[in-house]
């Protein structure tokens, strides 16, 4: 049986979206279906949502900054018997209750186009003309340097740290290929080694294999070989004196915070 969760917000319910994601993955036996419905900002248009919600049996997850929506959807939700849970007004109750301020009741006041966004976009395509190695130049502009052989996660994990507003280049690091001058005159602390296991190694190069229509029995999965690559990036770890992380049991979140952590950079850093 599936669970249905509608999200709904008043500006793009992204907090309630995780918040009610995180909460499934504690039931990973149990099947569920999201549907999200942003810039909800009128009476009428919740109604009609609350509606469907009542029809499909639904979990209702909501981040109401406006007080008379919340209210809306509370007493909807009572009526129709459905499970309403809010998602902001207790903690923005909270910090009212702390500071004594007023509450700005404004939509989507996190997403403002303020200055921490355009770094964020900066960040972003940096991390994309500065991938694989591309272009040598931006290891020395970089906050953030990640080596490693081929599928350790070094695109993803540097498009993730970008989304934190850091300036990431990567270098895959390939036996057979010369080390840029530049990633010796970088500051060993800015510089992270990513490794694995051979064996994770494997699976996910074959699973790529597969998924391009290739065969997987090929030099690019073959074990030894892939060995051989994980030494010759463990020699280089150790030359240039960089933080090794084993991303074979760790998640992009992960691995980012262990690197911000490293850094002591800001791991809240929306």
């Amino acid at each position: 049986m599936t669970t249905k969760v509608f999200i709904i917000s008043d500006s793009v319910g992204e907090t309630a979206s995780s918040v009610a994601r995180a909460a499934a993955a504690q039931f990973p036996n149990e099947n569920f279906e999201f549907d999200r419905y942003p810039f909800t900002q009128t009476t009428s248009l919740l109604d009609g949502i609350l509606k469907r919600a009542h029809r499909q049996k639904a979990v209702v997850f909501s981040t109401f900054v406006n007080p008379e929506l919340n209210k809306f959807a509370k007493e909807v939700c009572t009526q129709d018997d459905l499970l309403y849970y809010d998602v902001l007004t207790p903690a923005i109750s909270l910090f009212k209750q702390q500071t004594g301020a007023t509450v700005a009741n404004k939509p989507g006041t996190v997403h403002n186009l303020n200055e921490g966004y355009f770094d964020k976009i900066a960040a972003m395509e940096f991390a994309v003309t500065y991938d694989d190695g591309k272009d040598p130049s931006g290891f020395l502009k970089a906050d953030i340097v990640l080596l490693g052989v081929s599928r350790t996660s070094k695109t993803p994990l540097s498009l993730y740290l970008a989304n934190k507003g850091f300036k990431v280049a990567n270098l895959p690091l390939v036996p057979q290929a010369s080390i840029p001058d530049e990633i010796w005159q970088v500051d060993p602390k800015k510089v992270f080694g990513l490794t694995t296991t051979p064996e994770v190694l494997n699976d996910i190069r074959r699973q790529r294999m597969i998924a391009y229509g290739l065969n997987p029995e090929s030099s690019y999965s073959n074990t030894e070989g892939i060995k051989l690559e994980l030494d010759y990036a463990d020699k280089i770890f150790k030359q240039i004196g960089c933080l090794v992380i084993n991303t074979s049991n760790k998640s992009i979140e992960e691995t980012a915070t262990l690197i911000m952590e490293s850094l002591e950079l800001d791991v809240s850093n929306e």
